[in-house]
């Protein structure tokens, strides 16, 4: 182990454990480097059972811990962000006792550096913290509700317009106070960097990678999947995010209808937690096959003939798109899916954003078997040479252990 110049406290709005999702995977990656550096303090919440389970792997690895239930409903959160003033983000994850953990791990005076994951974790580092902070924003959030705010319609677009304009202060607040500000992808730095105006900030990019002997194409396919007739579409992530809800909406309802009227056979396969009503509901239409959770996606990437990928709001990296590279699977996808990806588009993967062009991308690849194959294998090579976690994390140590403040 390396020693940095004290010990670390690392603040995470979800447990980093399992690593099933795409914030908890990244999160999980940065403990673990954070770890190699020096002694850490962890805290942050846990959502459900699963995360509970994980507990004793998380107290293994932190020198101490604090894990709380986050159980502060939305419409609560939502309460007191009207007479607070705040952002729903802040209020929905404020909780004394972790509050009062952050003020006793301090207190001994061991801590030099704090590394903040997610904005919403920004409201318990204290003004008067003589140490390193270290904001690793992943993406733009502010951003993305400014986006719902949109398309939506009210009241929501009202409740996201409010959300994007008071979350996008804090961030800012939270940038200038921070030593360092990290972005998962050179775009939403940039993204980030034109928002802050004339407000000075030290922004750094801190990407997203892939364990390659994890997803790989040697996995054996889920069998019942594979006896499918072709071509199997796949889609795999959260389900009760309003993204991915929006994209295999869009690819049920109007993408599969064009898609099976060339190939009658084509399927399109949903993987991932908590599916909610209107994600069930889209089973059995156009050829759509509900699976919600499972124990491993891997078989399923292994079934697939392709991932569809038709993502209208994206933010950072997408995690999913790197595993079915990975899994040497071709995927089709918009260019807010691509962000921050620096593949070649016709040979690593297919970026349309049309519901015209994603058809036709599908049926192209889906009717060339080869181009398929040559496709999937460059975009294994493409992972393999430049999205391994070590790459991706290697700029952390030398933020987290400068002494140049």
């Amino acid at each position: 182990m390396s020693a940095a110049a004290g010990e670390i406290l690392f603040l995470a709005h979800r447990m980093p454990f399992p690593p099933d999702r795409g914030d908890k995977i990244h999160a999980h990656h940065v403990l673990r480097a954070l770890a190699a550096l020096a002694p850490v303090h962890v805290a942050c919440f846990a959502d459900d059972a699963g995360d509970w389970a994980q507990a004793p792997v998380l107290a293994a690895l932190a020198a101490t811990h604090c894990l709380r239930a986050r159980r502060k409903s939305l419409p609560l959160a939502g309460v007191q962000a009207l007479l607070t003033g705040q952002p729903i983000s802040l209020t929905a994850f404020h909780d004394a006792a972790l509050a009062r953990y952050v003020q006793q791990t301090l207190a001994t005076g061991r801590i030099a550096t704090i590394v903040v994951f997610s904005g919403q974790m920004g409201q318990y580092v204290p003004a008067d913290f003589p140490g390193r902070v270290i904001l690793d924003l992943v993406d733009v959030d502010s951003a993305k509700f400014e986006a719902y705010a949109a398309t939506g319609q009210p009241p929501m677009r009202w409740v996201h317009a409010r959300e994007g304009r008071l979350l996008r202060a804090v961030e800012h607040c939270y940038a200038r106070r921070a030593d360092a500000t990290l972005l998962v992808s050179s775009q939403e730095a940039a993204l980030f960097a034109s928002r802050l105006g004339d407000a000075q900030a030290h922004i750094a990019v801190l990407g997203n990678g892939i364990d390659c002997e994890h997803f790989t194409p040697d996995i054996a396919p889920d069998p019942a999947m594979a006896a499918l007739p072709g071509p199997r579409l796949i889609f795999t992530g959260q389900m009760d995010y309003a993204p991915n809800i929006a994209a295999i909406t869009r690819a049920a309802r109007r993408l599969m209808p064009a898609i099976r009227a060339r190939l009658p056979e084509a399927s399109f396969h949903i993987l991932g937690r908590a599916p909610t009503a209107e994600v069930r509901a889209l089973a059995g239409l156009h050829g759509t096959h509900v699976h919600g959770a499972v124990p491993d996606m891997r078989p399923f990437l292994a079934a697939a003939t392709l991932a569809l990928v038709p993502l209208d709001i994206a933010r950072g990296i997408q995690n999913k798109v790197l595993e079915a590279m990975a899994m040497a699977l071709p995927c089709v996808l918009t260019s807010g899916a691509a962000n921050g990806i620096a593949a070649r588009d016709g040979t690593d993967f297919a970026v349309a954003d049309s519901d015209e062009a994603l058809v036709e991308a599908v049926l192209s690849l889906a009717t060339d078997a080869d181009r398929a194959d040559a496709m999937g294998q460059a975009a294994r090579a493409h992972v393999l040479g430049s999205a391994s976690w070590q790459a991706a994390l290697a700029p952390l140590a030398a933020l987290v252990t400068s002494d140049d403040r």
